[in-house]
């Protein structure tokens, strides 16, 4: 199983690429798809893997104080 912190760097890091997609690509063309959009897509990805992320760490810590 993965960490929570492998979760968090993952989503950053997506989150961060994404950014600079949606914020410096306006200008260049692609015949398929836009580069701006993709960018959202990255972000939108990147931020439910940091949640995933929180969960799996909220969750890791509850399960061991029940124990």
């Amino acid at each position: 199983m993965a960490s929570p912190t492998k979760y968090f760097a993952e989503g950053t890091v997506l989150f961060g690429i994404g950014l600079v997609l949606r914020l410096f690509t306006e200008d260049v063309e692609i015949p398929l798809f836009t580069l701006t959009k993709v960018g959202v897509v990255l972000m939108v990805v990147g931020g439910i893997e940091v949640l995933y992320g929180a969960y799996r760490s909220a969750r890791g810590r509850s399960a061991k104080s029940g124990s």
